[in-house]
């Protein structure tokens, strides 16, 4: 069954739940989101009877939101406790401490961090909310002298989003700060299967226009990223399935890969692939994977038929974050037509309501290669040049 919530629920996720009848727990937010009207809607009395009744049933969430709902009316069931197990990064980090011995990280409450001992952190370091999502709060510190400012800014990036998502999405009561882990970063979608073996649907590159840059800008996939990296992660998944005991879970999961080959994981992000349902649309251009299928239908991929017959095309999700320094309430329009002039051949772009969420929407393109013109470009961009701002009355 699954669980829709805000923000988004993409054309795709509805048409393929609409298809395959699939049962929605009828909340207030349904009808809210979607635009069809043939969804098989169960109620939320009948949701927990079912799952009281079958702990193997599966459910799915387009969004972290619906964690809270989760909580309050499955406490009987294995998922809060694997949700709170993934979701919170210190505990999860102590969960795996034993696989990287030497790897550092600490917990600090948020009131904590303008008396926090910089002298006695490693530099440099990555530091984020414990809970989190998007890249919020995210901020590398590769100097001690930068973190006065770097301070500032989380300070104010939490004002300024702490009503944007709920508490279970995006807690900044508690931050984690850990090592720089130096490498190639990825994100994967998949799922634990009822006996706790991972299922991989996507993997795809995370790339930056810096050392510095820590935002969630690109993602792209092709075949080479599936083939190079199928195998390694699959071995790296089954750890943590065996130290984690999680079946019947769908993740998004974002790890590096050091240079000597180590696969370090970043975070697991629980009961739903990529956010803003991103990633399982990627998969349907990429590969004619639907994620939303397989999970449900307890697939695995036949990867070398599916890479057999596509292309060696590059293919990219844009995250179009709001980098240009101003509030979404001072932006009067966002010009997504000038936009896609930047791409060679867009394939859908998703707008997003900048005024509550520091986000502009999404671009999924296709194109020759990650390091194209286009894509180098967006990566460089503060999207200034496709704002207009408000005019403000005297």
């Amino acid at each position: 069954m699954v669980l829709l919530d805000k923000p988004f629920v993409s054309d795709f996720l509805q048409k393929t739940l609409e298809r395959n009848s699939y049962p929605v727990i009828d909340t207030h937010l349904p009808k809210e989101l979607v635009s069809t009207k043939a969804l098989k809607l169960i109620s939320e009395k009948e949701a927990i009877l079912m799952k009281q009744q079958d702990e193997d049933l599966l459910i799915y969430s387009n969004s972290e939101n619906s964690i809270a709902w989760i909580e309050k009316n499955l406490p009987f069931s294995a998922l809060p406790e694997k949700i709170r197990l993934f979701k919170n990064k210190i505990t999860f980090r102590e969960k795996i401490r034993d696989l990287y011995p030497g790897y550092f990280f600490r917990g600090v409450p948020f009131e904590e961090l303008g008396n926090l001992n910089i002298a006695e952190i490693p530099v440099p370091f990555i530091i984020k909310p414990a809970v989190g999502f998007f890249s919020m709060g995210v901020y590398k510190v590769d100097h001690r002298d930068e973190w006065p400012e770097t301070l500032k800014k989380i300070r104010q990036e939490v004002l300024e989003n702490q009503q944007a998502y709920p508490k279970e999405v995006i807690n900044t009561t508690d931050f984690i700060i850990e090592e720089v882990i130096e490498g190639d970063e990825f994100a994967i979608d998949g799922y634990f299967d009822k006996s706790g073996k991972p299922v991989i649907l996507n993997i795809m590159q995370h790339i930056f226009s810096s050392g510095k840059d820590v935002s969630d800008r690109l993602y792209f996939t092709s075949q080479k990223v599936i083939r190079k990296n199928l195998k390694k992660m699959e071995q790296f998944l089954s750890e943590i399935s065996r130290r984690t005991e999680v079946k019947n879970f769908p993740s998004h999961i974002e790890v590096r890969i050091t240079k000597e080959g180590t696969i370090i994981p970043i975070e697991v992000n629980p009961m739903r692939f990529g956010g803003w349902c991103s990633s399982p649309d990627m998969a349907w251009y990429a590969f004619g994977i639907n994620e939303y299928e397989y999970f449900f239908n307890r697939q695995t991929p036949d990867w070398e038929n599916i890479l057999k017959n596509r292309n060696d095309k590059v293919y990219a999700i844009v995250i179009l974050d709001n980098s240009t320094g101003m509030n979404g309430r001072d932006i009067a329009a966002f010009d997504y037509d000038k936009l896609l002039t930047g791409f060679r051949k867009p394939l859908s772009i998703r707008k997003a309501n900048f005024k509550e969420y520091p986000l502009f929407g999404l671009l999924f393109c296709e194109t020759d290669n990650e390091k194209s013109p286009e894509i180098t470009n967006i990566l460089r961009s503060n999207l200034r040049n496709f704002v207009k701002p408000r005019v403000l009355n005297n």
